[in-house]
């Protein structure tokens, strides 16, 4: 049986969780750990996943969510410290690798982005999107500053503009954006030339490709945001080649908890809540984007 508890305590004090959010943790960690049966079902579980003999990402977090009920925890803070368990050994995996502890720390603050969206969305410690952290806990997902990359290829139909040619079954490097605070111009461009340089083995002298779907891409935030806006210099980086119109499933991304009601009771605290509340309001709608960044380790050669 391996002890967690200090290693869960350096976790969060390292990626910042909340101090009230840190006893929710380790009393679920005491209330596994101080039960022989539930310790070993948490066993079990973990190295079912560690084998990869769960059917899917479904089937591994319904095994944890049974284990929740039995213990009394929330399936929500189980499903979120079972990859504070997992982050143990990834560690090792960062240090085999000769992967700084630097990036594995901010990697590791992805758990805390998610903590702090369920708390505001559905007021729990814990994770509502359970099935997302894989890719971390794969070795196939970093975070290089502000921004996360993994490794994927294009699928898409050949790109070429200003000299840069991307063909379909090409290596690109998928953004991830987790909600870690201001998305500044200056703290983007450090991410893209960490990036480059952590990848660079890979790229064989050429530029790196960078690709990203998002409802921060969405076309038509040049409209509606103020020009002020951090999405909109965010936006400016890429050359964006889809737009479409969507039912707004990320309205929880922007009014946390509020998603879900009427426009005219939306909160107006920020200026990208206002921004959207006004745009609901008219009736009009919401949707995502698709874009493309060719980076040479300095600059972007396709915009």
């Amino acid at each position: 049986m391996v002890d967690y508890r200090e290693h869960l305590t350096e976790l969060m004090e390292k990626t910042g969780f909340p101090p009230d959010s840190r006893d929710t943790f380790l009393q679920a960690d005491k209330r596994l750990f101080t039960d022989s049966v539930l310790s070993e079902k948490l066993d079990d579980i973990i190295e079912k996943y560690r084998e990869k003999r769960f059917e899917s990402k479904k089937d591994m977090l319904e095994a944890l969510s049974a284990l929740a009920a039995e213990a009394g925890i929330h399936e929500y803070t189980m499903h979120l410290l079972f990859f504070m368990y997992l982050a143990k050994e990834l560690r090792e995996t960062y240090r085999k690798n000769n992967v700084s502890e630097e990036i594995y720390w901010d990697t590791m603050c992805d758990l805390r982005a998610k903590l702090i969206e369920c708390k505001d969305v559905h007021d729990v410690w814990g994770t509502f999107v359970g099935s997302w952290f894989s890719g971390f806990f794969e070795f196939d997902r970093f975070a290089l500053g502000r921004l996360q990359y993994e490794p994927r290829t294009y699928d898409k139909d050949t790109y070429k503009k200003n000299g840069a040619v991307v063909e379909t079954g090409d290596p690109v490097y998928n953004m991830h954006i987790p909600s870690l605070g201001p998305l500044t111009v200056e703290s983007v461009y450090d991410s893209f030339r960490r990036a480059y340089r952590f990848f660079e083995p890979k790229l064989c002298g050429k530029p790196i490709v960078f690709v990203c779907g998002s409802w921060l891409l969405y076309k038509e935030h040049y409209d509606f945001l103020p020009e002020s806006s951090n999405i909109l210099k965010f936006m400016d980086c890429f050359d964006i080649i889809e737009s479409q119109e969507n039912d707004f499933g990320d309205a929880w991304r922007i009014f946390g908890k509020y998603a879900n009601l009427p426009p005219e009771e939306l909160p107006q605290d920020t200026s990208l809540r206002r921004a959207y509340r006004v745009r609901l309001l008219k009736g009009q709608k919401t949707g995502y984007g698709f874009g493309i960044i060719v980076f040479d380790g300095e600059k972007i050669i396709n915009k």
